[in-house]
Parts: structure tokens; C-alpha cells; sequence
């Protein structure tokens, strides 16, 4: 079932893949040459180089404080919409922590930035958010599902944990490390790919190559069908994550609707059968089998090696016992200049790498642009974040993620100056209340004419009840169970298996870590909302958050209810919430929870602690 979902492009190529195909290209089983014309191929929007065009004429040129701002108000105004009005400054400001952080600001921050009447001070809170260690924590989260990081494998036979990956979490430092040291995105994917290839390459970064190292591990992996299932399982996080196109869909037959051939899965999937996956010591020695390795586990990393080049031959339907042609390693032909030069340098990961971020390659700048986009407005100027090819959804601005994947590539691939340009943007800046007129003409808010209310990521939201409780701890290191009481670390830092993901983060739409993750779900079920009025976790952060504001007493005043209010949602009550807050407060205690704590489970348990306004 596997081979054939990846063989259709998945569910939706299921339902259609019988009726469309690519119009140039032979889909048969033989590996013969294809009749692709690649020219016509290539005028594919997304296999163009990405053009940065002028800024476009727009009438009220007042508005932008950006480059982007241009793009998105002359589409506002092409449509007769309406901009929103800039958001209060509280709302601002909680936006800009859970976005850049994952955290809600202080009481004591949020005064701080309240009484700074500066004109630039908007502009500093980016920065010393950016700076903060939490920027790093908050962009990991997104990019561990992006890579289906976990620590260890699906399948397990009794006690065997031998495929496991105990020391996965050296890969998530490094990922958090280089979001925070704004690592050039062209460097960040060269260490990934072939960290011990690279000349002058610090021992730090060779757990970068846990992208692949921390990959599935099958039983008899011997077998040459088994190791098969490896490598397509390596093509298809490589191609989804790095350049939105799903190129395993090729390994049965030539792509249905892109013009992938087989030729040119195998030619990918030929790099992956010369590398291994590996442990290795901190300082890339092999683990000796002693006992004094044995003791030095804990400094192990999960790592690729290269082992003897191999082409692999095209296996015809995907079956490993029917051999075609021998098909050298090299890039995709579409992505290529005329016919792409085979690799030649042992596995070929480096080069793989380079043609990945080369200048020349039109999609890994506009992809990881899109992703960064999403994470800061809710949703990708492509909607289909993995899927740039023809069953994904067309651009809703693609002259500005054009422009912004040109200047990101010449702004030499900073991640940090292309989420501050986001953030410093009127387009961000906006308030989230609907205009009804607005509504009419763009009811899915495509043309960005005000900014979306989003749900907080399961990360942002438990984080908060930690943190408003004041409990949370800021540490890092090796992963603990996220079931386990005693942990109040930050949720980055639990542990991730494939094999029985936790079920809090299961239930809060944390993706399957056995696939690349696109994007997050947002689902509302009632098993969350009884999660959130019975389980341990909440019970017990609404005791230390009541404990928090009010002690042991039982009394409650006006200057209580508005430090709980400050401290959960960034704002004072209305008076409406202060009187029912008073007057539940000062009822007798009916059951094992003081009314104290009743009430921080309550404003806990809230649509307002869940939502980033």
C-alpha cells in the first residue's frame, strides 16, 4: 500500500491517477528514455528562475514600512479591499513573543514596552526577541517535523532497541544552535546533507547530519527490498523538505503529473544506497564494541558515513527483482541545465547539496520562504508547502515570494533578516477583526487585508500554562517524557517517538514523526476539551498559577484578578469579567479544588489562551 500511495502522489493522486497524466511523458514500466519535452517542462512556474520585479505602484504609499508591504497592497487595492488598521500595542506585543519565542510576554515586559513612547521601539523588541535563545526553540519546532525528526523506530521486537536513536536530541541543539547563530540557510542545508564532507567542518556540526542519520531503520536490512524502502523513505523527506516536490511518487513509474522519471529517482536514490546510516563518537571516531564505549554512549551521535559508490539500476513497477537500466547518481533534469552531470564525488552528498542550494535552483529559496511565511501568518503564500509541483496550489503573490526569495538569497540566505522584514511589516501589523465588506469580496482573507487569528501550536500552548504558572524551566538537553510530572522543561524537549507518539501531543496535532510533515492540522475535538478540564497536567498548573497570584488565601481583590488577567492573556479584565470573577471567588469552596483554583483552571482552559490574536 505504500508503493502504490507514493506511486499516485499520494490520497489525492489516488482518487485522479488513473484519468491524468503528465501530458509529454510515457508512464509505462519500462525505463526507457521518456518523451518529456523538457522545455515545456521547464516553463513550469516553480522550475522558473524567481524574478525580482519593482515594487509595484500603490496608492496609498503611506502604508508600507516594507518591500512586501508593496506587493500585498496593490492586491488589496487591485480588489477594492480595504487595510486593517494597525493592532493596539498590547496585541502587538504578544504577537511578537509567540511568534519569535513560543512564550507570551511578562506583566513586567509588557509594561516595559508599553511606557517606551520611542519610535523605534517596536524595532528593538525584534531584535532582543531574536537574540533571545527561545528564537532558536520556537524555528526548530517547525523544522523537526519538517525532517521527521525522532529518537527512535515504529517497529520494535521485544526488548530489541538496537535501531533506537537515545542521543537524537544532539541533532535538535544543533538545528536550535544555528537558528540561533542565523547560520546562512545555503550552509545550514550543506551541513545536513554532508557535514563530514566539507572542508575546515568543526566536530559540533556533525550532528547535522542527523536529517539523515535519524532516519528510518527497517529489519534484514540486508535485503535489498528493504533497503529500498530506506531509500525512498530518504528521497522523499529530501524532496518534500528542502524543494516542495515529490519526487518518490517516481519510483514506480515516471511521475503522473511532474516531470520526474524513474531515471531520475533512482539517480537520487543511487547517493542514498552509498551512505550509511551510523553512531559515531562526539569527534567522528567509530564506537568501539567495549565496555568503555559502552560507558561513553551519552556522547555518541546518530551520523551517515559514506560507503563504496553505487548507481543503482531502475527497478521496472518498483519490484527490486527487475532490473533496467543503470542509472548514474545526479540532480533532477528538470532542476538542470540540458542533461545533468553525473556525481562523482564517493556518494555524491555534497554535490547533492550544492546543486540544492545553488542560485541557479528556482525552488529551495521560494520553498523555505514559504515555510517562513506560514509560521508568521498562518498560512504559506503556497498552501501546499511540500507540493510545488502540478497538483499543488498556485502562489497567492508570486511576484512578492519572488522578490523575497531573490533578497533572501542575496542577503546571503539569513534566515533572521528574512523574518524581521516579516515582522517589522505593516502586512503583519495589521489587526485581526474581520471587515464584513472585506469578508464578501476575500472570505479566506487570500489577499492578506488583515492579519489571521491562528491557534497556538501545541509547543506555544503548553509552554504558556508553564510559564504563566511560573514553573517553567529553560534548560535543554537530552529529551524527557512529556508524561512524566516532574517535567516543566519546554515541550521542544520531550521526547518524539515514532513508535507511540505521547498523547498530548498526539491529540494537539503534532504530526506523525514516521512522515515529513507539510504543516500542521488544526482539529478541535472534544478529547481535547476533556484533556483540558481533567488531565493531571492541567490540574496541577492551575493550582501553581492560582498559588501564584493569590498564596494560601482564600480572599480575592480587583488587583488579583487583574494580575491573573496580565498574566494569561496580556490585558486587563473588563468589567463585566471582573464582577463574575469576584462574585465566583467569594462563594464557598464544593469540591477538593480551592475556588482559587477552580477559577485559573477556567482562564486556563479559555479559547483566549489557545488563540495568538
Amino acid at each position: 500500500m505504500v508503493r502504490v500511495l507514493r506511486g499516485f502522489g499520494g490520497l489525492a493522486g489516488l482518487a485522479v491517477g488513473l484519468f491524468v497524466a503528465w501530458p509529454n511523458a510515457e508512464a509505462g514500466d519500462s525505463p526507457k528514455d521518456t518523451s518529456i519535452d523538457w522545455t515545456k517542462a521547464r516553463k513550469w512556474w516553480a522550475f522558473q528562475p524567481p524574478v525580482k520585479l519593482k515594487l509595484p505602484a500603490v496608492s496609498n504609499s503611506a502604508w508600507p514600512s516594507q518591500q512586501l508591504d508593496y506587493f500585498v497592497l496593490a492586491k488589496i487595492e487591485a480588489q477594492q479591499l480595504t487595510i486593517s488598521p494597525q493592532a493596539s500595542k498590547r496585541v502587538l506585543v504578544r504577537r511578537l513573543f509567540l511568534d519569535l519565542t513560543g512564550l507570551p510576554p511578562t506583566p513586567d515586559e509588557m509594561a516595559v514596552f508599553l511606557a517606551d513612547e520611542t519610535n523605534d521601539a517596536y524595532e528593538r523588541l525584534v531584535e532582543e526577541l531574536m537574540q533571545r535563545k527561545a528564537f532558536g526553540e520556537r524555528l526548530a519546532s517547525m523544522w523537526l517535523n519538517n525532517v521527521r525528526y525522532a529518537e527512535d523506530q515504529a517497529h520494535q521486537v521485544g526488548g530489541n532497541t538496537a535501531f533506537f536513536y537515545p542521543n537524537a536530541f544532539r541533532y535538535r541543539e544543533w538545528v536550535i544552535d544555528a537558528f540561533n547563530d542565523d547560520l546562512p540557510y545555503n550552509e545550514f542545508i550543506r551541513k545536513q546533507l554532508a557535514a563530514d564532507l566539507l572542508q575546515g567542518i568543526s566536530s559540533r556540526d556533525l550532528p547535522a547530519l542527523g536529517f539523515i542519520g535519524l532516519g528510518h531503520k527497517y529489519y534484514d536490512r540486508n535485503r535489498l527490498a528493504v533497503k529500498a524502502e530506506e531509500w525512498a523513505e530518504q528521497v522523499d523527506t529530501l524532496t518534500r523538505s528542502l524543494l516542495g516536490l515529490t519526487v518518490a511518487c517516481a519510483q514506480c513509474h515516471d511521475h503522473k503529473y511532474d516531470p520526474f522519471t524513474q531515471k531520475d529517482y533512482y539517480a537520487l536514490a543511487g547517493v542514498f544506497a552509498s551512505t550509511d546510516l551510523v553512531d559515531r563518537m562526539a569527534d567522528g571516531s567509530e564506537v568501539k564494541k567495549d565496555a568503555e564505549a559502552a560507558k561513553k554512549r551519552i556522547n555518541t551521535i546518530h551520523m551517515v558515513k559514506d560507503v563504496k559508490p553505487k548507481d543503482l539500476h531502475v527497478f521496472l513497477r518498483g519490484n527490486t527483482e527487475s532490473k533496467g537500466d543503470l542509472v548514474p547518481r545526479r540532480f533532477l533534469r528538470v532542476l538542470s541545465r540540458n542533461e545533468p552531470k553525473p556525481f562523482t564525488q564517493g556518494s555524491g552528498r555534497l554535490e547533492l547539496a550544492e546543486s540544492i542550494v545553488s542560485p541557479n535552483n528556482p525552488l529551495t529559496a521560494r520553498v523555505i520562504v514559504n515555510r517562513a511565511w506560514a509560521v508568521f501568518f498562518g498560512r504559506g503564500l503556497v498552501t501546499t508547502p511540500s507540493n510545488f509541483g502540478q497538483l499543488g496550489a498556485a502562489p497567492s503573490h508570486p511576484a512578492l515570494l519572488d522578490n523575497l526569495a531573490v533578497r533572501f538569497m542575496e542577503n546571503g540566505w539569513s534566515m533572521k533578516r528574512l523574518i524581521r522584514e516579516m515582522v517589522l511589516s505593516s502586512t503583519y501589523r495589521q489587526r485581526s477583526h474581520e471587515s464584513h465588506a472585506n469578508k464578501a469580496i476575500d472570505p479566506l482573507n487570500t489577499n492578506l487585508w488583515r492579519m489571521n487569528r491562528r491557534r497556538l501550536s501545541i509547543e506555544q500552548w503548553r509552554d504558556s500554562i508553564l510559564a504563566v504558572g511560573g514553573s517553567l524551566d529553560r534548560t535543554g538537553g537530552k529529551s524527557l517524557e512529556l508524561t512524566d510530572k516532574k517535567n516543566i522543561r519546554r515541550t521542544i524537549y520531550g521526547h518524539i517517538s515514532r513508535k507511540k507518539l505521547n498523547d498530548m501531543l498526539m491529540q494537539f496535532d503534532y504530526p506523525d514523526p514516521n512522515l515529513h510533515a507539510a504543516k500542521r492540522s488544526a482539529t478541535t475535538t472534544a478529547v481535547q476539551k476533556l484533556f483540558v478540564m481533567n488531565n493531571r497536567f492541567m490540574v496541577e498548573q492551575a493550582k501553581r498559577l492560582a498559588k501564584r497570584v493569590a498564596g494560601n488565601k482564600a480572599s480575592a481583590s480587583t488587583l488579583q484578578i487583574q494580575e491573573i488577567y496580565s498574566l494569561l492573556y496580556n490585558r486587563e479584565p473588563s468589567a463585566a469579567e471582573l464582577d463574575l470573577a469576584l462574585d465566583f471567588l467569594r462563594l464557598p469552596c464544593e469540591s477538593q479544588l480551592t475556588r482559587w483554583e477552580q477559577y485559573s483552571h477556567a482562564l486556563l482552559a479559555a479559547n483566549e489562551m489557545s488563540y495568538i490574536d
